[in-house]
């Protein structure tokens, strides 16, 4: 009989800002993110390059990498609550591939977005979870997320030629 404690190896993970060496595993986890919530996803890397790394970069991302393979992203996204003057960003995406859930990932990703709000001078973050998503809704609130009640319809235009 082995009397040794079960020892639990948690990966060895850093956080950083996505490079653009990292567009096609970015891509392929969005992707992921898509299917994991019954969607599909229409992204090509060269889209997140523009918008990443563009003239006008429209989005912030985040990459989780456990040694050389990634592990999960955030994807951060400008919000302005013009009523207060107050700038904030909205986590726009977090995911974290199934192997590596529930080892403090995505916390730890949380937080690096968080460090990087207050250093763009925001004084709020923002995140949604799909109405009957209840894990996400405790993992937020755990992280001192308020929810906000809907307070209307959100509306939507194509502005394709």
């Amino acid at each position: 009989m082995n009397d040794m404690p079960q020892i639990t190896r948690l990966p060895v993970v850093r956080i950083r800002t996505v490079r653009r060496e990292d567009l096609d595993v970015l891509t392929a986890m969005v992707s992921e993110l898509a299917a994991h919530h019954g969607d599909s996803a229409h992204i090509a890397p060269d889209v997140l390059e523009r918008d990443l790394f563009g003239p006008q970069p429209w989005i912030r991302a985040l990459i989780a990498e456990s040694g050389r393979e990634a592990i999960g992203y955030t994807i951060l996204a400008p919000v302005y609550r013009a009523n207060e003057g107050a700038r904030g960003l909205d986590i726009h995406h977090l995911y974290v591939r199934p192997t590596f859930r529930h080892q403090g990932i995505g916390q730890n990703l949380v937080a690096i977005a968080r460090d990087e709000a207050r250093r763009l001078g925001c004084s709020f973050m923002t995140v949604g979870a799909a109405t009957g998503n209840f894990k996400a809704h405790r993992f937020y609130e755990t992280l001192s997320f308020t929810p906000r009640p809907v307070t209307g319809m959100r509306y939507s235009q194509s502005l394709a030629v």
